[in-house]
C-alpha cells in the first residue's frame, strides 16, 4: 500500500477526522458539563459546586427525599448532602467504583419507595452515563442546543456574549401540596412504578450488597435511613418485599438501620415523599442526627 499516496487522496476526510478527534479531547479536558454555568448541571454535580468542589467527606446519600429531608448546615453531624434526583444505588456503586467521591469516615444512605427501582427514570448528565465511545456533543446534544440558541441570540439580537447561568442549586419542597395534587401524584406513581416487583429492583439489590462489601473492605461505618412516606396514605404494593430483601442484607452484616418509613405525619410532608422545608426536614434532620450520635458513642458492657 502506497501510504502517501493514500494520505493524499483522502487528505481532505482524514483531516475532518483528525479536527473532530482534537475537537473531542478538547472538550473532554474542558469538560463544559460541570465547569460551565451556560449549561445545566445534575445533582451530582451541584453537590460538588456547592462543597468546593471537595471530593472527600462523609456523605449521606440518597434521591430527593434526602435532598428534601436533611439539611446539612442546620446538622451537628455535618454529612455532605448528597441527595440526587433520581437517584439510586446503582448510581452510589458508579460513584464510589469509578472513585469519582472519596467517602471517608461514615455512609449514610437513605432509602425510599423509589431508590431501589432498576427502571426509575434517570438523569443522563450524570457523568458516569456516558459511554467513553459516544461523542460529548451527541451525548449532551440537548444541552449544546440550548445554549447554542441562547448563544446565537444574544449575540444577533443584542450584540451580546453574555448568558443567563444555569440553575445551580437543588430542588427543595415548601409547603403543601393541595389534596387533588396528591391523588394525581399518586395517580403517576401508580402507572409508572407501582406495577413493579423485587425482579424489578434486581441491579440496585446487587449494588446494595456491592456497597455493604466495599464498606466492610474499606471499614467504612455504613448506615441506612428508611426515608419517610407520608403518614395514612397506601404505599407502593411492593414496598414491604423490598425492605424485607434490603433489611435481610443488612443485619446479615450488622448494617445499623433507623426505620422512619411510617413516623411523621402529613403536616411535615410537601407531597407523598418529600418532607417540607418549614416543619418536616428540621425535624428529621434533628432525630437522624441524634441516631447518627448514639451510634458514635461506646456502648456500655
Amino acid at each position: 500500500m502506497n501510504i502517501p499516496a493514500f494520505l493524499k487522496k483522502n487528505s481532505f476526510v482524514l483531516g475532518l477526522l483528525l479536527i473532530f478527534v482534537l475537537a473531542e479531547i478538547g472538550l473532554m479536558f474542558w469538560n463544559p458539563m460541570e465547569t460551565s454555568r451556560r449549561f445545566a448541571k445534575d445533582d451530582f454535580t451541584k453537590t460538588l459546586y456547592h462543597h468546593d468542589w471537595s471530593r472527600t467527606g462523609a456523605v449521606f446519600y440518597g434521591n430527593s427525599a434526602v435532598t428534601g429531608a436533611y439539611m446539612e448546615d442546620k446538622s451537628s453531624v455535618k454529612l455532605v448532602e448528597m441527595g440526587m434526583s433520581l437517584g439510586k444505588l446503582t448510581d452510589l456503586k458508579e460513584i464510589l467504583q469509578r472513585e469519582l467521591y472519596n467517602v471517608q469516615g461514615e455512609l449514610v444512605i437513605g432509602i425510599d419507595v423509589h431508590t431501589m427501582l432498576d427502571k426509575m427514570d434517570t438523569d443522563y448528565r450524570f457523568p458516569w452515563h456516558k459511554p467513553w465511545y459516544k461523542p460529548y456533543v451527541y451525548a449532551y446534544r440537548a444541552d449544546f442546543l440550548d445554549t447554542g440558541t441562547e448563544f446565537v441570540r444574544n449575540l444577533a439580537l443584542k450584540g451580546s456574549l453574555d448568558y443567563q447561568p444555569r440553575w445551580i442549586d437543588k430542588e427543595l419542597y415548601y409547603g403543601r401540596e393541595s389534596s387533588d395534587q396528591l391523588v394525581k401524584d399518586w395517580a403517576r406513581y401508580n402507572e409508572k412504578y407501582n406495577w413493579m416487583t423485587l425482579a424489578d429492583m434486581k441491579d440496585n439489590v446487587e449494588a446494595l450488597q456491592w456497597v455493604i462489601n466495599y464498606s466492610k473492605q474499606r471499614n467504612l461505618p455504613l448506615r441506612v435511613v428508611w426515608m419517610p412516606f407520608i403518614q395514612g396514605h397506601e404505599k407502593p404494593p411492593y414496598t414491604e418485599a423490598m425492605k424485607q430483601e434490603v433489611n435481610s442484607r443488612l443485619q446479615a452484616s450488622d448494617v445499623p438501620v433507623l426505620d422512619l418509613m411510617d413516623r411523621y405525619e402529613p403536616r411535615l410532608f410537601h407531597d407523598l415523599v418529600h418532607l417540607n422545608r418549614e416543619e418536616g426536614a428540621p425535624v428529621f434532620t434533628k432525630e437522624v442526627d441524634a441516631w447518627l450520635l448514639s451510634l458514635r458513642k461506646p456502648q456500655k458492657s
